[in-house]
């Protein structure tokens, strides 16, 4: 093997955001899909849409939670040159805090600051051929997010913010278990980078709400280390590199975390119902190829690759509805979700595909300074037939997901 095309795997570990993201970082964002953009009158609001902080009430708002998320296994089966392969993967449990703030008016601006785990996935597979590439697959990613929100008139808010993300993952993977011609790696690498956002919240009249946000790309600069095994085949000579070398040897990549564009609507009835409509749209297409670097030639020449991605930019279409009661607010959602994963460059790390979910929960005021809600999302992914230019040959089936979201938000 002169170069082993599953080194890239670090780096399509960082975009498991993309095809694996979570745009749920509160309560209401589970309960309604993530179309709260346009309407949003939370803490969360400080994530989603800042420029909504300036027509909320004067106080300072506050609201923790803390959510499970569950991956069920993904069963492959083989056909063409994987024909009789039928394996799963393991199921996957997460929990997963968030924290929400927004100030009180300070000089007629409005202050915010969210913490949340914009995106993430743990994908392991024991059996081969997938434990060549992917035996285990994590991302973890936490975001601070402070912005600042401004009016212009009565009727229009803007807002800047700061993004600071840090990522860090591990990739295992044996593209070689045989004992005499050894070949595998075990990963890690982190990295701090920076980024904005930029949003605009519209309210024309009373009851129409317009919402629109962005959020810039971020280039994660992952620095790690790599434990690499290798030796060659009498069929795969490499010179003028050895026959077989082992070590840990440092390691980067630099990929592209997209930019998104969120457009939103929303319309409150007389009844208190509010529905809301949201278009998004991800710049994956950034993500050309992945060309991790090594600091020993050696490790550089077997394992070092440029291997292309060509993902593609996608859709995201979402649909909320809040129904406003005396001291109990009920929602729902639904969200249909584009893959940016083309067939040529799919594999086991993210056997991704097309998603619909839908979404419900409430909240209860207990008083006037509290409330406390509960909410759910279920998430279905298209079973997916691919013939893809590394061989993943066959059809993933069984890909859902199951999030449940507990929150506590306080005024003072």
């Amino acid at each position: 093997m002169k170069k082993i095309v599953l080194m890239s795997l670090v780096a399509s570990s960082v975009l498991m955001a993309g095809g694996y993201k979570i745009p749920e970082t509160s309560l209401n964002g589970v309960a309604l899909s993530a179309a709260n953009i346009a309407h949003n009158k939370s803490a969360d609001a400080a994530y989603y849409n800042p420029a909504n902080m300036v027509f909320m009430a004067n106080e300072n708002h506050v609201e923790a939670d803390l959510m499970y998320i569950g991956l069920s296994e993904i069963n492959f089966k083989g056909s063409g040159a994987l024909a009789g392969v039928d394996i799963d993967s393991k199921k996957e449990h997460f929990v997963v805090p968030s924290l929400h703030y927004v100030s009180g008016d300070v000089s007629g601006a409005r202050f915010g600051v969210s913490v949340v785990v914009p995106g993430g996935l743990s994908k392991r597979w024991d059996d081969e051929p997938a434990s060549k590439s992917a035996k285990e697959f994590t991302l973890e990613t936490i975001e601070i997010n402070p912005t600042i929100a401004l009016p212009i008139g009565k009727k229009v808010g803007v807002a800047i913010g700061f993004r600071l993300v840090h990522s860090s993952g591990v990739v295992n993977a044996i593209p070689s278990s045989n004992t005499t011609y050894p070949i595998s790696q075990d990963m890690e690498g982190d990295s701090f980078d920076f980024g904005y956002n930029l949003a605009l919240a519209y309210k024309p009249i009373k009851e129409l709400e317009f919402g629109l946000t962005y959020r810039s790309q971020i280039d994660l600069t992952e620095d790690g280390s790599a434990d690499l095994v290798y030796t060659e085949t009498p069929l795969t000579p490499s010179p003028p590199y050895p026959a077989s070398f082992s070590g840990n040897y440092g390691a980067t990549l630099t990929v592209p975390l997209p930019a998104s564009l969120s457009l939103a609507a929303a319309y409150t009835l007389p009844t208190k119902t509010t529905i809301e409509f949201v278009y998004e749209r991800n710049y994956w297409s950034a993500y050309e190829e992945i060309n991790f670097n090594f600091d020993d030639p050696y490790a550089e020449g077997v394992f070092g690759t440029a291997d292309p991605k060509n993902w593609n930019d996608t859709n995201t279409f979402r649909l909320g509805v809040t129904q406003e009661l005396d001291k109990i607010t009920l929602m729902a959602g639904m969200v249909y979700d584009e893959t940016p994963v083309p067939d040529e460059s799919i594999g086991f790390e993210l056997p991704d595909s097309d998603s619909v979910s839908v979404s419900f929960g409430g909240r209860y005021q207990i008083n006037e300074k509290m409330d406390f809600g509960l909410s759910a999302l279920y998430s279905l992914r298209k079973d997916r037939t691919v013939n893809s230019d590394a061989g993943t040959i066959g059809e993933f089936t069984n890909a859902t997901a199951l999030l449940i979201s507990a929150g506590m938000g306080y005024k003072f």
